[in-house]
């Protein structure tokens, strides 16, 4: 049976279940990437072979692109879920969760990987730094919907959002570092890039959000775009900066999100109305090709040489990468125990990492042991945080009314 027909076919498929079950999703122990990556799994050459794709160390360019495209698209919906006041009130927080906690889920991880497989230090930072980033896509199971909404504060809602958003694309200098570390890329080299490609991501995000700003502006002001085409206007706008971003190499992920913020802030009136609704589209629609073909993708073969050292790993960075740093500065972010352990276990491992472990195979050659090992941790983050999503908003809901029963006993 021909690969993409039948892809097609499961996607849609899938699609018509989800946009059909939507408003009792939420509200399940499942979410759209763990529904999708299941189906991949029981198309693939594990089960039924009727969707025969090579696995990930034999062709990691197709989820190298697919993870550069959903990415961007997911940021982009990121930046312009909320009103800029709000994302300007989170910034000393976000700045700590950059700058403190990032890095310290990539050591944590290299750590842990030197540990349970006794890989040398470099190899082991490659990973570290793959695995750092905290996925928007898969985050956003937890945080979206009206079930979250009811479920979790808003701040909460926020914070985890923006994080998520921002933190994919200002992944790449700890990558970049990794590859001085492991490979004959030079410090100066990795420097070098790292500002050429977060500068210029800079400049061509604040540009393209401002300009398709003022554009859909105009044309509203003069009645001159039917609502067809504006509902569509941000994901086109975000495929438009990661074309653009590719030309210039400079990052695309990140240059996305700072569009977004800068079409978010040049907005005015109702014009964010119809923007907000791309990150439902992308959760429905853009999320399911990806987690199918990934699904389908998985290097099996690899998971059986590793052992269970790497299922040991696996634990270990979904236990260890985030919960505790969260908690040990859970002060300096001003969330209270309640929060600090919600948004320390709701930090998954996913699209992002699947992008920087094949921009790593890109630039080293295809490693199984990194491939085999980030994927594992990748499908037990979309499969824990997946099912655990709705289940550990109802205990945060529930451990809320308590607390506000208790009038003496300080929230969170």
């Amino acid at each position: 049976m021909p690969r993409l027909e039948l892809l097609l076919a499961v996607v849609g498929a899938l699609g018509v279940v989800i946009v059909a079950l939507s408003a009792r999703l939420h509200r399940w122990p499942v979410s759209e990437p763990l529904i999708a990556l299941a189906a991949g799994v029981v198309l693939g050459p594990a089960v039924t072979g009727l969707l025969d794709l090579p696995d990930i160390v034999a062709d990691h360019t197709t989820l190298h692109h697919g993870a550069e495209i959903l990415l961007a698209l997911s940021v982009m919906g990121v930046a312009l879920r909320y009103p800029f006041r709000a994302i300007r009130a989170h910034w000393r927080r976000l700045a700590i969760l950059l700058v403190i906690v990032m890095p310290a889920m990539a050591l944590i991880s290299t750590g842990l990987a030197m540990w349970a497989l006794g890989i040398p230090f470099a190899v082991a930072l490659l990973l570290g730094s793959a695995l750092c980033p905290t996925d928007p896509v898969l985050a956003s199971s937890a945080v979206t919907g009206d079930a979250a909404e009811q479920d979790l504060p808003e701040h909460d809602r926020q914070l985890l959002s923006l994080e998520s958003g921002a933190n994919d694309g200002l992944a790449l200098p700890l990558v970049l570092v990794a590859l001085a570390v492991a490979t004959p890329l030079t410090a100066a080299q990795a420097a070098l890039e790292t500002g050429w490609q977060i500068i210029g991501a800079l400049v061509v995000g604040v540009l393209a959000g401002v300009s398709a700003a003022r554009a859909l502006h105009f044309s509203e002001r003069h009645h001159a775009a039917e609502n067809g085409p504006i509902l569509m206007f941000t994901l086109l706008l975000a495929l438009l900066v990661l074309g653009v971003s590719g030309l210039l190499e400079v990052n695309g992920i990140f240059a996305a999100f700072v569009a977004g913020l800068a079409f978010n802030v040049a907005s005015v009136g109702d014009e964010r109305l119809v923007e907000v609704e791309i990150d439902e589209a992308i959760n429905q629609f853009a999320v399911l090709p990806f987690f199918v073909a990934l699904g389908a993708m998985l290097p099996w073969e690899e998971w059986e040489r590793l052992g269970w050292g790497a299922v040991v790993l696996t634990a270990a960075v979904l236990v260890l990468r985030r919960p505790p740093v969260l908690l040990l500065l859970r002060r300096p972010l001003g969330l209270g125990v309640r929060d600090a352990a919600f948004l320390g276990w709701f930090g998954p491992v996913g699209v992002a990492a699947v992008f920087y472990l094949t921009e790593e195979a890109a630039r080293t050659g295809a490693d199984p042991l990194l491939l085999g090992v980030g994927t594992m941790v990748v499908v037990a983050s979309t499969v824990a945080h997946g099912v655990s999503a709705a289940p550990g908003r109802a205990l945060f809901r529930a451990a809320a009314r308590r607390d506000a029963r208790r009038p003496d006993r300080t929230p969170g």
